[in-house]
């Protein structure tokens, strides 16, 4: 993650109890942090806190990200949790249930196809 990396500027105790305060409040909603990668050459993040509705999907929440940083539409954005890029159609919910942070926050980290490292697949499943 880039500089100023909202962990290291937050203390742990802040943190969770911002978001615990939020997901008490609107009980609905995820509270997400959107960090730009290190090396990435997209436009800088205004803003690295969402208060995203639970059943939107992260395919629906990258437009949001594309618009907010107004990028033009021949450039990819990819955002990661734990390094894993999440499924476009997969529920919001659904990602902040299984890959949230311990402080409450799911964090989305992003990036350019310029600085995605692709694996090349070992294993491949037939389909029928």
């Amino acid at each position: 993650m880039a500089k100023g990396c909202f962990k290291q500027e937050h203390e742990f105790s802040k943190r969770h109890a911002e978001s615990s305060r939020i997901r008490e409040k609107y009980p609905d909603r995820i509270p997400v942090i959107v960090e730009k990668a290190e090396k990435s050459d997209i436009p800088n993040i205004d803003k690295k806190k969402y208060l995203v509705p639970a059943d939107l999907t992260v395919g629906q929440f990258v437009y949001v990200i594309r618009k907010r940083i107004k990028l033009s539409a021949e450039k990819a954005i990819f955002i990661f949790v734990e390094n894993v890029l999440p499924p476009t159609g997969a529920i919001m919910s659904t990602i902040y249930d299984e890959k949230k942070d311990e402080d409450g926050f799911l964090v989305f980290g992003s990036t350019t196809t310029r600085h995605v490292k692709f694996v090349p697949r070992t294993k491949y499943t037939d389909v029928d």
